[in-house]
């Protein structure tokens, strides 16, 4: 019995590969027919992909006599890719896949320079197509010790400065010993300078600082401020006894904010005591002053030389003239003697060169 149903089993096996092959063949013939009324190029999508790669790895190398929606090379640069991806899940760690670096730095920075909070963080990564979870910014700004909440209140000092520079003024007073003919006297030198641009303004000098010569000084102010191109909102001012009540309420009827600073921290009006260690060491200190209005030119010569000639490192080494033009002054080309003009008796010095 066994030796008639072998010969019957192979006879029926060759007979279904006969006809698997005949319709192969017919499918293959429809497929070219219709392969030839599309595009030249079929693109397909990643599932799609998938699913070519499934049923066309187990076909071996048959699958260049078979394959017609793309060349047989395209077809086992798929399957090559396919294996990297599976070897990378296999190899992946468990969990969320880190957050890029650069989008970490980028988090960190802005809550940095800003002080904002997670959820506003997260707005400015949406506008810049950065898709980042609460959580994972939350993570990463107390992994840098920052607050993920966002700053409240005022803030640094530093930080009022830098954001009011344009409006802030800050004033205060420096003294010098002149000879008078009743002897040593101390004359008070009130000047302003805006903090934005360095400029000096000295408003007045006198012996007796009283409050009807401060509020005197208050009033010119004002009328010093109104020429401004852009009008001060804050004056810093420390709490020398001179500044009285009614001397800031002078300059508050003006629409200006005072900020009293101190007592004993002179850090907090910076700019002031700088311009005053800067006027006693290049000027004040080289002279013997024989009466008040002595005192007033060499101040008022000085004055001009800071706000013109005289080179300053917190504006890049430019003049404040060249630093309030909106472009860099061009560097002139090595033309012409150089020159140079001496104040006050050649203490200060200001070099130029000649046009040629």
């Amino acid at each position: 019995m066994g030796r008639l149903l072998q010969p019957l089993l192979v006879y029926l096996s060759v007979a279904t590969d006969r006809e698997l092959a005949r319709q192969v063949q017919y499918l293959k013939e429809e497929n070219r027919v219709l392969r030839s009324r599309l595009p030249e190029r079929i693109t397909v999508t990643p599932q799609e992909r998938r699913r070519l790669i499934k049923y066309g790895k187990g076909l071996g190398a048959a699958i260049k006599e078979l394959i017609t929606i793309v060349t047989p090379r395209t077809f086992a640069r798929w399957m090559s890719g396919e294996s990297k991806e599976s070897s990378k899940k296999a190899n992946r760690k468990p969990g969320r896949p880190k957050t890029p670096e650069e989008t970490r730095d980028l988090v960190v920075r802005i809550a940095s320079e800003t002080g904002w909070g997670y959820t506003r963080i997260l707005g400015e990564l949406k506008k810049l197509g950065l898709t980042v979870s609460r959580s994972t910014v939350v993570a990463i700004l107390k992994e840098h010790g920052l607050d993920p909440g966002p700053k409240r209140g005022e803030g640094t000092w530093s930080e009022f400065i830098k954001r009011h520079t344009e409006t802030l003024w800050a004033c205060d007073f420096f003294t010098k010993k002149v000879w008078t003919k009743n002897g040593l006297v101390d004359v008070f030198v009130l000047f302003f300078i805006h903090l934005g641009t360095r400029r000096v303004h000295i408003a007045g000098m006198t012996t007796n600082p009283d409050e009807a010569w401060v509020v005197q000084q208050a009033r010119n102010l004002s009328m010093f401020f109104a020429d401004q191109p852009v009008q001060p909102k804050y004056l810093i001012l420390d709490m020398d006894a001179k500044f009285t009540a009614r001397f800031r309420a002078t300059l508050e009827s003006e629409d200006l904010e005072v900020v009293r600073v101190g007592p004993k921290k002179p850090n907090l009006n910076a700019f002031a005591e700088r311009f005053v260690q800067t006027i006693r060491r290049e000027c004040l200190d080289h002279f013997v002053c024989f009466g008040v209005d002595h005192l007033r030119h060499i101040v008022k010569r000085f004055e001009a030389f800071y706000n013109r000639c005289r080179p300053h490192q917190g504006r890049d080494n430019r003049t404040l003239l060249e630093a309030a033009c909106e472009e860099p002054a061009t560097i002139p080309l090595a033309r012409g003697p150089v020159e140079c003009r001496e104040e006050l008796g050649g203490l200060l010095k200001h070099y130029y060169r000649k046009a040629a």
